[in-house]
């Protein structure tokens, strides 16, 4: 097993992308629902997927599974494309993609925006595998492909039509072509400081696209069709405890320490790629350890386990390999449960009906895109963390109005704003951390 961890990072993470896709495909056959996984399947690919819409109702445990499994496959598969590079990215983006898989995209809709990324690739004679990960971010617009499919421009479910088929492929690979620029454009904006960095982009063009398919023509924005009914907790905690404790014990066989994950969370100058500069051993210790540390707080607070909560978790892990660990995200749920106790006193002052409540559905998914923030408080201190992740909270509920629930990267989109508004003012009147620590040693 220790030969693992002398693996080069990316043969490693392929390896580790099969182990994760197959553990859901796994789960799909132990369901008890097993027996309706395809009829359960084709209902989930057949109906819109606006947020939030949990899989779990729409076509069971089974064929929620199978189709998070397969997802998950078909992003592994992306990166054995010629020019490809697994990397922290590549693992974040992967996660996230497979935990959309119980609430906003299968195996159907996350192909037009993949294939306009593939033709950007055409047009500017590059290699596929290095718009990997922009292919699989690109599918942050699958609830918009799905309305095309299946109901726009009506209300109601109208099922699959040659007219609208022909338009989600043409908006999607329109999308697709042109978002790799806004992708590598992103970062300069956030500077480093939202881990969600391409929500941003897929952001603002769902923004673009809700004002051209919907506001501009005149036409009513349709609800979420699926209700979001209590899972069985035994099933969703059974398999996250599984999973997470099978990664916590691999990385020992491959011969992680205590002192080497140790040192990942509290070294002098935070990494935002642990695989590359922690090693394969400790990046999957993370992945174990962060997991059960997601779950457990969900658990605490009492979060009703659906498709979407479910999925949600997996999305918070996916920055597991770029800069997300225990030691720093619990900054940001502190942030959310001060911001949610302060207003809930505050609320009765102005004869407000307070609903954000920590376990109430909305704070539930918001909470796992704010520990995109998480480098704010690595890089200025805790304060300043917990100060980022109460902005969060006060926004995310809001921002879903700017695309109509068509954007499944509302979180992270929200943290981007959060940096627009908090660096300005961070830059020019706070230190960081390390310019503080070096103004006392003189």
């Amino acid at each position: 097993m220790k030969r693992l961890n002398t693996l080069p990072e990316g043969e490693f993470l392929k390896l580790f992308f099969l182990f994760f896709s197959g553990s859901f495909l796994a789960a799909a056959f132990c369901m008890p629902d097993r027996g309706q996984m395809l009829p359960g399947l084709w209902a989930i690919l057949s109906n819109p997927t606006k947020a939030s819409t949990s899989f779990f109702s729409i076509g069971g445990y089974a064929a929620t599974f199978l189709n998070m499994g397969l997802v998950g496959l078909i992003c592994t598969a992306l990166y054995w494309l010629p020019g490809e590079k697994s990397n922290s990215a590549a693992t974040l983006v992967t996660i996230l993609t497979t935990g959309f898989g119980s609430w906003g995209i299968h195996i159907l809709n996350m192909w037009p925006t993949v294939f306009g990324v593939m033709l950007h690739c055409f047009v500017k004679g590059e290699k596929l595998g290095k718009y990997s990960n922009a292919m699989l971010f690109s599918t942050g617009l699958a609830p918009f492909i799905s309305e095309l499919m299946v109901r726009y421009p009506h209300r109601e479910v109208v099922g699959f039509t040659p007219g609208g088929m022909v338009l989600a492929l043409a908006v999607g690979m329109a999308v697709g072509f042109f978002l790799p620029a806004g992708l590598d454009n992103s970062p300069k904006v956030h500077k480093g400081f939202d881990l969600y960095s391409a929500a941003l982009p897929v952001g603002m063009t769902a923004f673009l696209m809700q004002g051209v398919l919907y506001k501009a023509m005149g036409v009513e924005i349709p609800a979420a069709v699926s209700d979001l009914s209590v899972a069985d907790p035994q099933i969703t905690n059974t398999f996250c405890i599984l999973l997470f404790c099978s990664c916590i014990v691999l990385a020992l066989l491959m011969g992680c320490r205590p002192k080497d994950y140790w040192d990942m969370m509290y070294a002098a100058k935070p990494a935002t790629n642990f695989s590359a500069v922690y090693g394969n051993a400790v990046f999957l210790m993370n992945v174990g350890l962060y997991g059960l540390f997601i779950l457990g707080y969900y658990n605490w607070i009492g979060a009703t386990f659906n498709g979407v909560t479910f999925g949600v978790m997996f999305c918070m892990l996916s920055t597991c390999n770029s800069g997300s660990h225990p030691g720093n995200i619990w900054l940001i749920t502190l942030g959310y449960g001060l911001a949610s106790k302060l207003f809930q006193l505050l609320s009765p002052f102005t004869g407000g009906n307070f609903s954000q409540y920590l376990d109430s559905q909305s704070i539930v998914v918001g909470l796992c895109y704010a520990n995109g923030l998480s480098p704010i408080a690595d890089e200025y201190g805790w304060m300043y963390g917990v100060v980022a992740a109460m902005f969060h909270f006060c926004m995310v509920t809001t921002v879903p109005e700017l695309h109509g629930g068509m954007c499944l990267y509302n979180g992270g989109f929200t943290a981007a704003l959060v940096c627009l508004l908090m660096l300005p003012g961070l830059e020019r009147h706070f230190k960081t951390k390390w310019q503080r620590r070096e103004l006392r040693q003189r």
